[in-house]
């Protein structure tokens, strides 16, 4: 079968299927007072953390979804579900078809893993053989292991990275490294948990650039989860929110900044140095006579706007854009406490 005909395969049908999934734990409760610590031991006190509930979502082959809520929401829980790390208490779940509970050896060779705060290089050896010791242990044939690598050097510049030990590089490094090695296999699904933590603007463009390529030109699926909201919008063209355990909002970018309403932000700059004033418009901040307003477009039209715009004399330069997906995350959380 020819590589095209394989890239159109995997870009139709189920890659990721949830329903009324739930997942809880059991928390010991503990009291370092002598009267509690007695109670503990005739009486043990345990409290259910509900981390899924009643969970559905599907994800087709082919799509590059972002995965977002506040911390303890469930990202995490919904990722090491998928992988087969966790069992659900109740529901179902299906990746390709299979159950990552039942089927998880054959599984885990078509799924890539990535925890921004966990490696699987060896530590004190060079990456390559790390990638050398994964080709042996996952059996990867001559060819598809020689094409990964020479792809994932190229890309994610790690040639001069191969002969280095793992604990000599920095985290932007790390995780590159750790990318190509999660990619050596050839998975058809990856399951990206921060892939960005802690990474500085030229390691974080860099990988970007590339899930969004391997998504674009090789059809891979991918479920990503990050606090970088503007990494999200970047990267993915769907997301799913999660709150409590449950889902909140499935659906694209555009849509999120309609739940708070249409925040646009208007920049003006002025020659006179008067402060503007506009209606139904919050000043979010001045600085050598440069203004930046927050308006809702859903509450006055762009017409309406720069009407008034017009009866004022000195602004030399206006700029209109979308607020930043940061800041109506951040409403949005703040409704939901």
């Amino acid at each position: 079968m020819s590589q095209k005909d394989q890239t159109v395969i995997s870009r139709t049908g189920s890659a990721v299927s949830l329903k009324g999934v739930d997942k809880h734990f059991l928390q010991w409760q503990r009291d370092n007072h002598a009267k509690g610590m007695l109670r503990n031991l005739i009486k043990p006190e345990k409290k259910v953390v509900r981390a899924l509930e009643d969970v559905s979502f599907e994800i087709e082959k082919g799509e590059f979804v972002a995965y977002a809520g506040p911390n303890g929401a469930g990202k995490s829980t919904t990722m090491k579900l998928l992988s087969g790390m966790l069992i659900p208490n109740a529901g179902d779940i299906r990746v390709f078809g299979l159950s990552p509970q039942k089927n998880r050896r054959a599984l885990m060779h078509r799924l890539g893993v990535l925890f921004g705060n966990r490696t699987e290089l060896w530590w004190d050896h060079p990456i390559i053989q790390s990638f050398e010791w994964k080709k042996v242990v996952w059996n990867i044939d001559d060819s598809t292991y020689r094409r990964n690598l020479d792809m994932v050097t190229e890309l994610l510049d790690l040639g001069p990275l191969l002969k280095t030990f793992a604990r000599e590089m920095s985290l932007g490094q790390r995780m590159r490294a750790d990318l190509g090695m999660m990619l050596l296999h050839s998975p058809e699904l990856l399951l990206l948990d921060e892939p960005t933590l802690g990474l500085d603007v030229v390691a974080k463009r860099q990988m970007i650039d590339f899930l969004k390529k391997i998504n674009h030109e090789e059809g891979v699926t991918i479920m990503v989860t990050s606090h970088d909201m503007d990494d999200l919008e970047e990267m993915a063209e769907r997301m799913l929110m999660i709150s409590d355990g449950k889902i909140a909002y499935d659906g694209g970018f555009d849509g999120l900044r309609k739940i708070t309403g249409d925040l646009t932000r208007v920049i003006l700059s002025m020659e006179n140095g008067d402060v503007p004033t506009l209606d139904d418009a919050h000043l979010i901040s001045a600085k050598n006579g440069v203004y930046e307003f927050e308006v809702d477009l859903g509450q006055t039209t762009v017409r309406d706007l720069m009407r008034r715009l017009s009866d004022y004399d000195g602004i030399s330069d206006v700029e209109i854009k979308k607020a930043p997906i940061e800041q109506v995350i951040a409403r949005i959380y703040q409704e939901w406490k």
